[in-house]
């Protein structure tokens, strides 16, 4: 469960940004949209927030900087070697140019096994410049560890057990202390570590969507193929089944003109393919199949989509997406974000927190509005991050047309062409 997430000086964001997935004390939706944490001094959380803004706002760099403070805590000890470059992006527009010198800032306030972590780091391209986990088991804050001045300063809390003075000396310049520790097996680290590699999901356009997943399971496990059936048919696409064929790769399919024809060829030989078909029922009771790439952008989405989706739903995960709405019907972006805000579909408590330009859902029935975010950037290019709260909006307010008269900024500024 996510509590907070901050960033600073990262691609266009430059001071502090921070996005709280913290319930107000607004009644609407309080059963269904809210939910109690269950760990010590643990506000109630919010079950998804959304993010809107113009194009080029900052919204993707916001979800970027959470994908590389995963990426970093779940390799920086196992695939980088001393002297590696670590791959941050700082913020590139200050006037004084010293944004590549100053170190880039990242934390996370998160529950796991019912107990709240803060932890945090803070790195250049050449090395971590300081790293902190303060954990809240009964409650109260303990330091459990604190490494400051690049790695020449260390502080270890009486709380934390193991073989401190070795993890310390194996942690290189370049590698986290908490990703080096739980590979020399620090137990009291693997809450930790794990839900990183096991909670957290973050999915970006840069990383693209696709079905194997969702075959997968599909393939290997039947109640879960019925559940994905009838996830597409809530969304009401005309599909009573999905029907999967695996076959032996042929390599007349790939032409003689294709672009590293030969390296496809070697990498695919004698390989098993999935044939996905969607089976639509006519008036009469008979099904018509349709290969998967006949079908529209939005269908073979969802479809990539549904693995993954229930499978957050299962576990109780964190699932960030950058723009949601590419491809996707508004009445099926309502389905899916309505799947998150009731217990009944989401009774392990998974959270979503997605961007998406679609002002459709940006209502009362779908949010409340303390789930709300904007991001612009001001006139120094720097991204900014603000919540619907900040407005005091009216319970009664039209957040939609409230948003796209300007009210609450974040809004593209469209000039005339001319040419």
């Amino acid at each position: 469960m996510l509590v907070e997430f901050s960033v600073s000086n990262f691609r266009s964001i430059h001071e502090r940004q921070a996005l709280s997935l913290v319930a107000g004390a607004g009644p609407e939706h309080r059963a269904s949209h809210v939910f109690d944490a269950k760990a010590a001094n643990t506000p109630e959380l919010l079950r998804s927030a959304v993010i809107y803004g113009p194009n080029a706002a900052g919204k993707s760099n916001l979800i970027a900087a959470l994908r590389f403070a995963q990426q970093f805590i779940l390799d920086s000890a196992s695939k980088y070697q001393q002297g590696d470059a670590i791959p941050v992006v700082p913020f590139a527009m200050r006037p004084d140019d010293a944004s590549g010198s100053n170190p880039s800032e990242f934390e996370l306030n998160f529950v796991q096994a019912g107990v709240r972590y803060q932890y945090g780091f803070a790195v250049t391209a050449r090395r971590v410049e300081s790293e902190w986990l303060l954990a809240y088991p009964e409650g109260r804050p303990q330091r459990w560890f604190e490494r400051t001045e690049a790695g020449a300063k260390w502080y270890f809390g009486p709380n934390f057990q193991g073989q401190k003075k070795l993890w310390q000396e194996a942690t290189r310049d370049n590698a986290l202390f908490l990703s080096t520790a739980v590979q020399l097996n620090a137990q009291q680290l693997h809450p930790v570590f794990e839900w990183f590699r096991d909670t957290l999901a973050v999915i970006t356009p840069y990383a693209r969507v696709d079905a194997s997943f969702s075959i997968e399971r599909c393939l290997s496990d039947a109640e879960f193929k019925q559940r994905i059936v009838r996830f597409m048919q809530a969304a009401d696409l005309g599909i009573n089944d999905v029907r999967i064929h695996m076959h032996k790769f042929d390599p007349a399919v790939v032409p003689d003109n294709q672009p590293f024809r030969d390296l496809i060829l070697k990498e695919l030989e004698g390989a098993e393919l999935p044939d996905v078909q969607f089976a639509h029922q006519l008036d009469d009771g008979r099904s018509v199949l349709f290969r998967i790439d006949d079908e529209s952008g939005g269908t073979q989405k969802l479809f990539a989509l549904a693995g993954p989706w229930l499978d957050v739903l299962d576990s109780g995960s964190v699932l960030f997406v950058d723009e949601l709405d590419t491809s996707l019907h508004p009445r099926l972006m309502r389905h899916l974000v309505g799947l998150f805000n009731t217990a009944e579909t989401n009774p392990h408590n998974a959270q979503l927190v997605f961007s998406t330009h679609d002002t459709s859902i940006l209502d009362r029935d779908t949010f409340r509005r303390d789930q709300v975010w904007f991001m612009e950037k001001d006139r120094n290019h720097r991204s900014r991050l603000y919540p619907l709260t900040d407005f005091s909006p009216r319970k009664e307010e039209n957040l939609e047309r409230g948003y796209l008269q300007g009210r609450y900024g974040a809004l593209p500024f469209v000039g005339e062409l001319r040419v």
